[in-house]
């Protein structure tokens, strides 16, 4: 942060009074506490979502399993995605040790453009940008909108994942046109929404319509409500 160089400029001429102070204009700092840890975290704690650390490296829990065999220590075996690389690995755990829990929290932060292969992200309140490669973003892509207020996962102060709203609504931009008496068969057909993503829709949709999508599956999920 620059000094207070205003003391240096020749016009500036303070008052003779004593009681004379200079305040400097608040900088807003974002600030999480830090809560204090109630229990230590061990393998008997994880679940599918958990965050935890090997090697001094974020992973989070994909699947998980708690085994007893007949003969021997139970263990905990595991599926871990790499929050850094997203490779995915299978990994054992003695039943009760003690895991570290990976600092990872959530701050929401709005899709603003892409700028290259780069998407970006803005916190409204700082105006601050946040910036996630193509590889990183992946197939969620498809589901992004300008706009659309996502939350971005932080850990030692990078931003390592980010996570869509679980529907989103989108506008069918194109499709095949329905056919009288095919509704009533329950059938679908493809549609490409604003994204660039398919989706298959019931055979009622039509060009233009807003429809509610499930972005963890990308599954159809209604009509989406005029305001």
């Amino acid at each position: 942060m620059a000094g207070i160089s205003a003391f240096k400029c020749p016009c500036f001429r303070p008052p003779s009074s004593s009681s004379f102070s200079f305040h400097l204009p608040l900088r807003r700092i974002s600030y999480r506490p830090r809560l204090p840890r109630i229990y230590a975290f061990s393998s008997n704690d994880i679940k599918v979502g958990s965050n935890i650390e090997v090697d001094g490296t974020p992973w989070r829990v994909i699947e998980f399993l708690h085994v007893k065999p007949g003969k021997g220590a139970a263990y905990v075996r595991t599926t871990l995605r790499n929050y850094l690389t997203g490779n995915q690995v299978e990994k054992t755990f003695r039943a009760g040790s003690k895991i570290e829990e990976a600092d990872i929290f959530k701050e929401t932060k709005q899709y603003t453009y892409k700028d290259g292969s780069q998407y970006v992200f803005m916190d409204l309140s700082s105006f601050e940008e946040f910036r996630l490669n193509e590889k990183d973003v992946g197939d969620k892509s498809k589901w992004l909108k300008e706009g659309m207020d996502c939350n971005l996962l932080f850990w030692k102060g990078k931003v390592i994942d980010f996570e869509l709203p679980i529907t989103v609504k989108l506008t069918v931009v194109e499709v095949d046109p329905g056919v009288k008496g095919d509704t009533a068969q329950g059938g679908s057909k493809p549609a490409t929404v604003d994204t660039g993503a398919v989706v298959t829709v019931p055979l009622f949709i039509e060009r233009g319509q807003e429809i509610m999508v499930d972005t963890r599956t990308g599954q159809y999920m209604s009509r989406a409500q005029s305001t």
